[in-house]
């Protein structure tokens, strides 16, 4: 039996294209409206509950703590040995999430494995 190579189709690239502008533009978001921003930072750290003051207390957790690098070199690296359209989505979330919440190194390696999945060897020909 052969396996055939793992190729995107059209409707996948262009998922992943909706997907990555999503999580990247939802850190972008988060982190300059959210994190950066001094006037919500000062409102959060005085006790405004809000979904705003939420997400930043969980996302400034999450950084601090390098999950969003962690999990997208897992994933890069279990889709680098197994690929799937599953693995890829959930890494190029993890890893936008990652490059832009101060995340970078691990992040950017897995970014880097991510593409790298797409090195496989030419079919031999007859």
């Amino acid at each position: 039996m052969t396996k055939k190579p793992f190729r995107l189709t059209p409707y996948q690239v262009q998922f992943l294209i909706v997907v990555g502008f999503a999580s990247v533009g939802y850190a972008l978001y988060l982190r300059y409206l959210g994190i950066e921003l001094s006037t919500v930072g000062l409102a959060c750290d005085a006790g405004l509950q809000t979904l705003i003051c939420k997400a930043r207390a969980v996302s400034t957790v999450l950084f601090k703590n390098s999950v969003f690098g962690i999990v997208a070199l897992v994933v890069a690296t279990l889709n680098l040995m197994r690929p799937s359209i599953v693995l890829l989505t959930v890494g190029i979330i993890a890893a936008g999430l990652g490059i832009v919440l101060y995340n970078v190194v691990l992040s950017g390696l897995a970014i880097g494995l991510l593409i790298l999945g797409f090195a496989r060897p030419a079919p031999a020909t007859a």
